[in-house]
């Protein structure tokens, strides 16, 4: 069984060019993407059809007598696919896109144990910054996650003009190495030193000594690049939480608006608790009043009457002048 490589990380960050130290006749480029390797080079490449790449990728697979093979941009074997079958509707398409990266990750594993597949492609972030390789679909996620099928996951980063392969898991992110492989966080972005490294951890064919291989690691390391601290990150962002949750105090000048409008130096705390008090004081001195009286400190309170209005006599009004004849009674 062969041993199978991730690289991931966003475009120019130095995927392809960490080919670069490769001799022409040690490795098998298959250029999903069709474009020219960032550097002078005389490598053999295959440049699939569009029309039938995932075949062209499976049969330079099967028929390769390369120990390195390398399969940049592997991510556009979806991507292609998905624009060629673009105005087909249903499930089948994602199906068919989806399960053909699946079989040529399959197809890679089955080479003879003295080659190493390098699969190159993108990576996608989430909206919490978690980095993973970028896929098409849900299926691969869900119920097939690529990371897992792989022992050695490296992903790239620049800082200041410098190119790293970056070897161990930052908590955001699906990098992973075998224990003791590398000894740095971050390495030289060198794929060539990463294939010398791999064969003589696993001691594969005619691999590099011991003493070769710490002579390489001086070269290559690069100590100053410290691994993230996740865990003081995540407590940066729980602080940060509470504190916008801690409800804001109240502005000076609107603390001195509300001494002045209460005429006192009083907190607010102790004129409400004082209010309370006297409150129940009131209550507890009106339980206590028998009835029918009203404590001497409480003033009387005056209640209206209300009296009925006076019906008058409804003939008072009628002049004593009007003839007999005028007034019907009928």
């Amino acid at each position: 069984m062969a041993n199978i490589v991730l690289v991931i990380g966003d475009s120019g960050t130095g995927k392809s060019a960490s080919l670069r130290n490769f001799k022409p006749d040690e490795v098998l480029v298959i250029n999903c993407a069709g474009k020219p390797l960032p550097f002078k080079n005389h490598f053999e490449q295959l440049t699939p059809a569009f029309e039938k790449l995932t075949k062209d990728v499976q049969k330079a697979l099967a028929t390769t007598e390369k120990k390195v093979v390398v399969v940049d941009d592997a991510q556009y074997i979806m991507s292609f696919q998905y624009m060629r079958r673009i105005k087909e509707n249903g499930w089948d398409k994602w199906n068919d896109i989806q399960g053909d990266f699946f079989n040529i990750i399959q197809d890679a594993k089955k080479l003879p144990k003295d080659v190493v597949v390098y699969f190159l492609s993108h990576l996608q972030r989430d909206d919490a910054g978690h980095e993973k390789v970028k896929t098409m679909g849900k299926m691969l996620d869900e119920k097939i996650t690529i990371e897992g099928l792989f022992t050695i996951v490296l992903k790239t980063a620049v800082t200041d003009g410098q190119y790293y392969f970056l070897t161990q898991n930052s908590g955001l992110d699906t990098v992973k190495s075998p224990i003791g492989m590398f000894d740095t966080y971050a390495i030289d972005n060198d794929l060539k030193y990463v294939d010398t490294k791999i064969r003589n951890y696993y001691e594969i064919g005619n691999y590099a000594s011991d003493e070769e291989v710490k002579a390489l690691d001086a070269e290559v390391a690069h100590p100053e690049v410290e691994k993230p601290d996740t865990k003081k990150r995540r407590r940066k962002e729980r602080d940060g939480k509470k504190e916008e949750e801690k409800p804001a105090e109240a502005p000076a000048e609107e603390k001195k608006e509300e001494t002045e409008s209460t005429g006192t130096e009083e907190p607010v705390k102790q004129r409400r608790r004082k209010a309370r008090t006297e409150g129940a004081e009131s209550l507890e001195t009106a339980m206590n009043v028998p009835d029918g009286e009203i404590p001497a400190d409480e003033p009387k309170k005056r209640r209206r009457r209300r009296t009925k209005p006076v019906m008058g006599n409804p003939f008072e009004d009628i002049p004593d002048d009007i003839p007999d004849d005028a007034v019907p009674f009928n």
